[in-house]
């Protein structure tokens, strides 16, 4: 059986590899003292799988604070608090999980709610 805080942190060393070493949402880098987590864009609550598309690297502080928010709507009160997310990381994830989920099937749930996030995501919508 595999160990699955072992795969978290693969997953997260993963991210920090694809995407770089800043927090996806207020792009702090990661230091000691700014813990870098995975987190779910599509919530697990919402059907989001916990696979490597589905996941971008977060400070702890972002992921907490997030909580169940969709991507649009923590990109929005991001921006309000006058940080620079990455929306395009956001973007380009989401795209990867739509692949990913249109390749390996299943996740239901997480469809609809993805391709929302997508639409929204493409129009500009804050």
């Amino acid at each position: 059986m595999p160990d699955p805080a072992r795969d978290r942190s693969a997953r997260l060393a993963e991210a920090i590899l694809r995407d770089g070493a800043d927090c996806t949402w207020c792009r702090r880098p990661f230091t000691d003292r700014v813990t870098a987590t995975t987190d779910h864009l599509v919530p697990k609550v919402k059907g989001g799988p916990s696979w490597q598309e589905n996941e971008v690297a977060s400070c702890r502080r972002c992921n907490r604070e997030r909580g169940h928010l969709s991507p649009t709507d923590w990109l929005a009160e991001c921006e309000r608090r006058g940080w620079h997310p990455d929306r395009a990381r956001v973007v380009r994830t989401l795209e990867s999980l739509a692949g990913a989920i249109a390749e390996r099937g299943g996740q239901r749930r997480a469809r609809p709610y993805l391709a929302a996030q997508l639409r929204r995501l493409n129009r500009g919508d804050r």
